[in-house]
């Protein structure tokens, strides 16, 4: 026997040196060493940082933060594009918002018409991400405008995302701009609706 076999069709193993990650970091490490600007933006406003969060390359966002590239409102002050964190959250990579927190993301960076990162993955029903925003420090009644993030879990049921926001002290008494509480946009066959009135909501 001699070196590795390959698969049946004759195909050469793969193991974690050719994942995406993987060459991504070593494509991106190298044109670092060429003098690359990790902070250049494109005609679409988008920078490195923006693309290795979007593709959901947590070791590559680390490789960028670590080279000084910034993040959130630093680059574009008047810009009401998604930041990195907020992108992040809404998709559910929470390595990459682990990462843009250890190196000063703002937690609660608060975009009009997207609200808090937390608001984002809250109405996304990204779990894994609302848990460590909220352990990390994120308002929990922040949202966007006077909607928080309970009134976005309300919409869409989600009992584990109820429970998790209350824990940590969201307001069920938070009215958003149409003067409703949470708990009058739970739908009505939804088990949720016992969650809020036995939290103690004001009666409707």
């Amino acid at each position: 026997m001699d070196g590795e076999q390959g698969g049946m069709d004759g195909s050469k193993p793969t193991g974690p040196r050719d994942s995406p990650d993987t060459r991504h970091q070593l494509s991106l490490r190298t044109l670092i060493s060429q003098g690359w600007l990790v902070n250049i933006i494109t005609a679409d406003h988008v920078s490195p940082l923006h693309e290795g969060r979007l593709r959901g390359h947590p070791s590559s966002v680390k490789i960028l933060l670590k080279h000084g590239a910034q993040h959130g409102a630093s680059i574009q002050p008047e810009s009401d594009l998604a930041s990195p964190i907020h992108k992040a959250s809404r998709r559910g990579h929470v390595e990459c918002v682990d990462s843009l927190i250890a190196y000063g993301g703002n937690i609660d960076h608060n975009i009009s018409h997207l609200g808090t990162p937390l608001y984002l993955a809250c109405e996304n029903q990204q779990i894994a991400c609302v848990k460590k925003l909220l352990e990390s420090g994120a308002d929990m009644n922040q949202g966007r405008g006077q909607d928080s993030p309970l009134h976005a879990v309300a919409r869409t049921a989600s009992e584990e995302l109820a429970f998790l926001l209350m824990d940590f002290g969201a307001d069920t008494q938070a009215k958003n701009a149409e003067g409703k509480y949470p708990v009058e946009l739970v739908p009505p066959e939804s088990p949720l609706v016992q969650l809020f009135l036995e939290r103690e909501v004001p009666l409707l």
